[in-house]
């Protein structure tokens, strides 16, 4: 999942180097922080959020067979 994070991140940003993605997990929460260039934040993020809310629902619906609840956080 993590690398599905990062993959589709990279795809979207001028600085694919400086993309990272670190799990942590909590109980039954499971949460993606992905760290971009400041630059590329926007890009991520999208008009209005629709990518970063596009991309949560992509890591939800893979997450379905884990049994627990992700999320993506955000973070420059």
């Amino acid at each position: 999942m993590e690398e599905l994070v990062g993959v589709i991140a990279k795809a979207l940003v001028d600085h694919p180097e400086e993309v990272a993605v670190k799990t942590v997990e909590k109980d039954h929460l499971v949460v993606y922080e992905l760290t971009v260039h400041p630059e590329d934040v926007g890009k991520v993020i999208g008009k209005q959020g629709r990518i970063a809310k596009a991309l949560r629902t992509v890591v939800t619906s893979a997450a379905v067979k884990m049994d627990k609840r992700v999320t993506v956080d955000i973070i420059s």
